[in-house]
């Protein structure tokens, strides 16, 4: 059974890092491209990075370049989403999400994700 749980989400101040962890179950994380989601209130689910089968490319949104970097790890079957230089806008709802296929197409693309986590709230004040 596919199971994906988030966690590490917290109340930060800006300029903060945080780390979340999206612990990965009935699959090898490694095999699939895997990808982190945000939902602000008010506002539709975002893509915020993706890391792609066998974690040999990475790809983020315009808004977190250079602030965030997402990282698997096959030991613990595991991925993350490190953050740093977090922003007030950077609050929301964080997912994780495996991706049907390895191809590179469509990561931005919701519709092209079969499994998503529970979600783990992120909330930055200024």
């Amino acid at each position: 059974q596919v199971q994906l749980v988030e966690s590490g989400g917290s109340l930060v101040q800006a300029g903060d890092s945080l780390r979340l962890s999206c612990a990965a179950s009935g699959f090898t994380l490694s095999e699939y491209a895997m990808a982190w989601w945000r939902q602000a209130p008010g506002k539709e689910r975002e893509f915020v990075a993706h890391i792609a089968y066998r974690f040999t490319d990475r790809n983020y949104a315009d808004s977190v370049k250079g602030r965030f970097t997402i990282s698997g790890d096959d030991a613990h079957n595991t991925l993350y989403l490190q953050m740093n230089g977090l922003k007030p806008e950077d609050t929301a709802i964080y997912y994780c999400a495996r991706k049907t296929s390895v191809l590179a197409a469509g990561i931005r693309r919701e519709y092209n994700y079969d499994y998503w986590g529970q979600g783990t709230q992120v909330t930055v004040s200024s």
